[in-house]
């Protein structure tokens, strides 16, 4: 059975066919956030903190760490990005005790992450362009890490499912050439939007059981591409997510995280409260007032597509009896505590 390996200094996660699916958290990425992006420039860590911590809270077995911001006081990331990279995996290790994921383009901070990683982290990523294989599988085999496989080459990304199979089997058959074995492959087959292109998850489900059955490797996606440019993306990620890994794939780089709501969202919805007529506490606090109306929470959450997968690993046995979708969803009521005895104690007692 294909298990591949990920440690931290004090932790191991097993991304495997017959192991829960991992969840590898991509939160620490400034690509598409300028808030971020802007912190980092200035030296500021603060939301790197928030989201390592949030992501393990809300179940993210391994954390990607992205370091590919754009400073506008130097923008050569051959430059900044190998002592970001650094920096970042340094007080990310220190804060959470969950394996990492080094995320980047940049030969030179892929090298800096590795050698600033306590364990054995996965290496995110090689492609089939032939610039990369000859790069990127001599840090692999130096550091004995396993790594992302990315099914695209110096042709690009193709729509044909059989040329991106056949760029994964060219990366696994080179690896074997460095005496990297298969099962520190994990394949990314890269999913289409499913708005773009509507084969793209039927795409995705033959291709994974594909590198199931014939390469024996392990798999991994940007989860959330399936449903870019949609509505109610959620929605179509909590069925993609669980139908991928009855497919066989074994992990997904995501956000387990479901965002706390807006000042601006509640500030809009007490707004229409009010214009309906309807008279509130005034004590009431923001976090109940979302609660009541169903807008979320003010706290960072698990997110549903993590309710999705939990669930799934229970269906596909990979939940052993059942243990972490009882400890994820029980009441704390059920508990037992003194509180929830004095309630029933104190109930009307029903007629024989």
């Amino acid at each position: 059975m294909t298990r591949t390996i990920v440690e931290s200094k004090t932790k191991t996660a097993i991304i495997g066919f017959d192991q829960p699916f991992c969840v590898i958290g991509e939160r620490i990425n400034p690509t598409g956030r300028k808030k971020l992006a802007a912190e980092l420039e200035a030296g500021d860590y603060s939301t790197v903190e928030k989201d390592a911590l949030a992501q393990v809270a809300a179940g993210a077995t391994v954390l990607d760490i992205n370091a590919g911001v754009v400073y506008n006081s130097n923008p050569n990331p051959n430059e900044t990005e190998p002592p970001l990279m650094r920096d970042l995996i340094n007080l990310v290790q220190g804060l959470v005790d969950v394996p990492l994921c080094i995320d980047s383009s940049v030969p030179a901070a892929l090298e800096a992450g590795l050698e600033a990683c306590e364990g054995r982290p996965l290496l995110n990523s090689v492609t089939g362009e032939e610039e990369r294989l000859e790069f990127v599988l001599p840090l692999v085999k130096k550091y004995n890490v396993p790594v992302v496989a990315i099914s695209n080459d110096d042709t690009g990304i193709s729509e044909d499912p059989d040329v991106r199979f056949a760029v994964a089997k060219k990366i696994v058959e080179r690896a074997a050439d460095f005496g990297i074995p298969a099962h520190d492959i994990v394949v990314d087959p890269l999913v289409m939007p499913i708005g773009a292109m509507a084969t793209a998850g039927n795409q995705v489900f033959q291709l994974v059981r594909r590198l199931r059955e014939e390469l024996g490797v392990n798999t991994t996606c940007g989860a959330s591409n399936i449903s870019f440019g949609l509505p109610n993306r959620h929605g179509i990620n909590n069925a993609f997510l669980p139908m991928a890994m009855a497919a066989g794939m074994t992990s997904a780089i995501m956000n387990p995280v479901a965002l706390p709501v807006t000042q601006k969202a509640i500030a809009e919805k007490k707004e229409a409260v009010a214009a309906s007529g309807i008279i509130l506490p005034a004590d009431m606090d923001d976090e109940s007032f979302v609660q009541m109306f169903g807008l979320g929470s003010t706290l960072p959450r698990a997110g549903s597509e993590m309710t999705a997968i939990r669930a799934a690993n229970l269906l596909t046995n990979n939940d052993p009896h059942g243990a972490d979708w009882i400890r994820t969803n029980k009441a704390p009521e059920a508990a037992g505590g003194a509180e929830g005895r004095g309630r029933r104690a104190g109930g009307r007692r029903r007629r024989a």
